[in-house]
Protein backbone atom coordinates (compact mmCIF):
# COMPACT_ATOMS: atom_id res chain seq x y z
CA UNK A 1 0.00 0.00 0.00
CA UNK A 2 2.81 2.37 0.87
CA UNK A 3 4.53 1.55 -2.39
CA UNK A 4 1.38 2.35 -4.38
CA UNK A 5 0.99 5.62 -2.47
CA UNK A 6 4.62 6.54 -3.26
CA UNK A 7 4.06 5.85 -6.95
CA UNK A 8 0.94 8.05 -6.99
CA UNK A 9 2.75 10.86 -5.19
CA UNK A 10 5.69 10.58 -7.58
CA UNK A 11 3.35 10.67 -10.59
CA UNK A 12 1.60 13.76 -9.26
CA UNK A 13 4.95 15.42 -8.57
CA UNK A 14 6.29 14.72 -12.04
CA UNK A 15 3.18 15.97 -13.77
CA UNK A 16 3.04 19.06 -11.58
CA UNK A 17 6.67 20.03 -12.09
CA UNK A 18 6.49 19.97 -15.87
CA UNK A 19 7.98 16.55 -16.53
CA UNK A 20 5.23 15.61 -18.97
CA UNK A 21 5.52 18.98 -20.69
CA UNK A 22 9.24 18.39 -21.18
CA UNK A 23 8.50 15.05 -22.80
CA UNK A 24 5.88 16.56 -25.10
CA UNK A 25 7.95 19.55 -26.14
CA UNK A 26 11.08 17.46 -26.59
CA UNK A 27 9.25 15.17 -29.03
CA UNK A 28 7.67 18.19 -30.71
CA UNK A 29 11.05 19.83 -31.30
CA UNK A 30 12.50 16.57 -32.65
CA UNK A 31 9.61 16.26 -35.10
CA UNK A 32 10.08 19.87 -36.20
CA UNK A 33 13.81 19.28 -36.61
CA UNK A 34 13.16 16.22 -38.77
CA UNK A 35 11.02 18.32 -41.09
CA UNK A 36 13.79 20.91 -41.37
CA UNK A 37 16.20 18.14 -42.37
CA UNK A 38 13.71 16.73 -44.89
CA UNK A 39 13.41 20.08 -46.63
CA UNK A 40 17.17 20.66 -46.63
CA UNK A 41 17.60 17.22 -48.19
CA UNK A 42 14.95 18.05 -50.77
CA UNK A 43 16.97 21.12 -51.73
CA UNK A 44 20.24 19.17 -51.84
CA UNK A 45 18.62 16.65 -54.19
CA UNK A 46 17.72 19.48 -56.59
CA UNK A 47 21.27 20.76 -56.89
CA UNK A 48 22.67 18.06 -59.26
CA UNK A 49 19.82 18.66 -61.72
CA UNK A 50 20.29 22.42 -61.55
CA UNK A 51 24.04 22.10 -62.09
CA UNK A 52 23.56 19.67 -65.00
CA UNK A 53 21.11 22.03 -66.68
CA UNK A 54 23.32 25.07 -66.21
CA UNK A 55 26.34 23.21 -67.58
CA UNK A 56 24.50 23.09 -70.89
CA UNK A 57 25.33 26.77 -71.25
CA UNK A 58 28.92 26.56 -72.46
CA UNK A 59 29.88 30.06 -71.34
CA UNK A 60 28.40 29.87 -67.86
CA UNK A 61 30.74 30.97 -65.06
CA UNK A 62 32.43 27.82 -63.82
CA UNK A 63 33.48 29.43 -60.55
CA UNK A 64 29.84 29.95 -59.59
CA UNK A 65 29.00 26.33 -60.39
CA UNK A 66 32.01 25.08 -58.47
CA UNK A 67 30.96 27.02 -55.36
CA UNK A 68 27.47 25.48 -55.50
CA UNK A 69 28.91 21.98 -55.88
CA UNK A 70 31.36 22.51 -53.02
CA UNK A 71 28.69 24.04 -50.76
CA UNK A 72 26.36 21.10 -51.39
CA UNK A 73 29.14 18.62 -50.65
CA UNK A 74 29.91 20.38 -47.37
CA UNK A 75 26.26 20.63 -46.34
CA UNK A 76 25.52 16.96 -47.03
CA UNK A 77 28.74 15.70 -45.41
CA UNK A 78 27.71 16.84 -41.94
CA UNK A 79 26.11 14.01 -39.99
CA UNK A 80 23.08 15.14 -38.02
CA UNK A 81 20.80 13.33 -35.59
CA UNK A 82 18.35 14.16 -32.79
CA UNK A 83 21.42 14.54 -30.54
CA UNK A 84 22.51 17.50 -32.68
CA UNK A 85 19.72 19.46 -30.98
CA UNK A 86 21.61 19.21 -27.70
CA UNK A 87 24.98 20.16 -29.17
CA UNK A 88 25.17 23.90 -29.96
CA UNK A 89 28.57 23.56 -31.65
CA UNK A 90 27.38 20.82 -34.04
CA UNK A 91 24.12 22.68 -34.64
CA UNK A 92 25.93 25.91 -35.56
CA UNK A 93 28.29 24.02 -37.87
CA UNK A 94 25.30 22.50 -39.67
CA UNK A 95 23.55 25.88 -39.82
CA UNK A 96 26.62 27.55 -41.30
CA UNK A 97 26.98 24.88 -44.00
CA UNK A 98 23.32 25.25 -45.01
CA UNK A 99 23.76 29.01 -45.08
CA UNK A 100 26.70 28.68 -47.45
CA UNK A 101 24.63 26.49 -49.77
CA UNK A 102 21.80 29.03 -49.69
CA UNK A 103 24.22 31.80 -50.60
CA UNK A 104 25.83 29.80 -53.40
CA UNK A 105 22.44 28.93 -54.92
CA UNK A 106 21.25 32.53 -54.71
CA UNK A 107 24.43 33.68 -56.43
CA UNK A 108 23.94 31.07 -59.18
CA UNK A 109 20.40 32.26 -59.85
CA UNK A 110 21.53 35.88 -60.09
CA UNK A 111 24.29 34.97 -62.55
CA UNK A 112 21.87 32.80 -64.56
CA UNK A 113 19.79 35.89 -65.33
CA UNK A 114 22.58 37.03 -67.66
CA UNK A 115 22.08 34.02 -69.92
CA UNK A 116 19.04 34.32 -72.22
CA UNK A 117 19.29 30.69 -73.34
CA UNK A 118 19.00 29.52 -69.74
CA UNK A 119 16.05 31.79 -69.10
CA UNK A 120 14.32 30.29 -72.12
CA UNK A 121 15.14 26.72 -71.08
CA UNK A 122 11.90 25.19 -69.74
CA UNK A 123 13.74 22.58 -67.65
CA UNK A 124 15.76 25.30 -65.95
CA UNK A 125 12.68 27.43 -65.38
CA UNK A 126 10.90 24.47 -63.79
CA UNK A 127 13.89 23.79 -61.53
CA UNK A 128 13.94 27.43 -60.43
CA UNK A 129 10.28 27.30 -59.48
CA UNK A 130 10.84 24.03 -57.61
CA UNK A 131 13.83 25.54 -55.80
CA UNK A 132 11.81 28.57 -54.77
CA UNK A 133 9.05 26.33 -53.43
CA UNK A 134 11.60 24.28 -51.51
CA UNK A 135 13.19 27.38 -50.01
CA UNK A 136 9.75 28.50 -48.87
CA UNK A 137 9.19 25.08 -47.26
CA UNK A 138 12.53 25.38 -45.52
CA UNK A 139 11.50 28.75 -44.09
CA UNK A 140 8.19 27.33 -42.80
CA UNK A 141 9.93 24.28 -41.28
CA UNK A 142 12.60 26.43 -39.65
CA UNK A 143 9.99 28.75 -38.15
CA UNK A 144 8.11 25.80 -36.67
CA UNK A 145 11.31 24.47 -35.19
CA UNK A 146 12.21 27.86 -33.74
CA UNK A 147 8.77 28.09 -32.12
CA UNK A 148 8.95 24.59 -30.64
CA UNK A 149 12.44 25.23 -29.25
CA UNK A 150 11.32 28.54 -27.78
CA UNK A 151 8.50 26.80 -25.88
CA UNK A 152 10.89 24.12 -24.66
CA UNK A 153 13.56 26.61 -23.56
CA UNK A 154 11.04 28.79 -21.72
CA UNK A 155 9.95 25.72 -19.77
CA UNK A 156 13.57 24.77 -19.05
CA UNK A 157 14.39 28.24 -17.70
CA UNK A 158 11.20 29.04 -15.78
CA UNK A 159 10.59 28.31 -12.10
CA UNK A 160 9.75 25.73 -10.84
CA UNK A 161 10.14 23.66 -14.01
CA UNK A 162 13.78 24.70 -14.21
CA UNK A 163 14.33 22.49 -11.14
CA UNK A 164 12.94 19.55 -13.10
CA UNK A 165 15.26 20.46 -15.95
CA UNK A 166 18.21 20.35 -13.57
CA UNK A 167 17.22 16.99 -12.07
CA UNK A 168 16.63 15.30 -15.43
CA UNK A 169 19.35 17.18 -17.34
CA UNK A 170 16.97 18.94 -19.71
CA UNK A 171 19.27 21.63 -21.06
CA UNK A 172 18.17 24.44 -23.37
CA UNK A 173 18.19 23.57 -27.06
CA UNK A 174 20.03 25.63 -29.70
CA UNK A 175 18.00 27.54 -32.25
CA UNK A 176 18.78 29.27 -35.53
CA UNK A 177 20.73 32.41 -34.80
CA UNK A 178 20.37 35.89 -36.22
CA UNK A 179 23.72 35.47 -37.99
CA UNK A 180 23.02 34.78 -41.70
CA UNK A 181 19.31 34.48 -40.87
CA UNK A 182 18.24 36.82 -43.67
CA UNK A 183 20.45 35.05 -46.18
CA UNK A 184 19.34 31.56 -45.17
CA UNK A 185 15.62 32.24 -44.94
CA UNK A 186 15.25 34.36 -48.08
CA UNK A 187 14.27 32.27 -51.11
CA UNK A 188 16.19 32.87 -54.35
CA UNK A 189 14.48 35.56 -56.43
CA UNK A 190 12.50 34.13 -59.29
CA UNK A 191 10.96 36.63 -61.68
CA UNK A 192 9.40 35.41 -64.90
CA UNK A 193 7.32 38.50 -65.55
CA UNK A 194 9.62 39.55 -68.40
CA UNK A 195 11.52 36.46 -69.54
CA UNK A 196 14.44 37.15 -71.79
CA UNK A 197 14.08 35.83 -75.34
CA UNK A 198 16.30 33.00 -76.49
CA UNK A 199 19.37 34.14 -78.34
CA UNK A 200 19.53 33.32 -81.98
CA UNK A 201 22.26 30.96 -83.19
Amino acid sequence: MQRLFAIIVAALFLSGCGYNDFQRLDEQSKAAWSEVLNQYQRRADLVPNIVATVKGEANFEQETLTKVIEARAKATSIQVSPETLNNPEAFNKFQQAQGELSGALSRLMVVAERYPQLQANQAFRDLRVTLEGTENRITVARNRYIQSVQEYNVLARSFPTNLTAMVFSYSAKPSFTVQNEAQISTPPKVDFSNPAPASKP
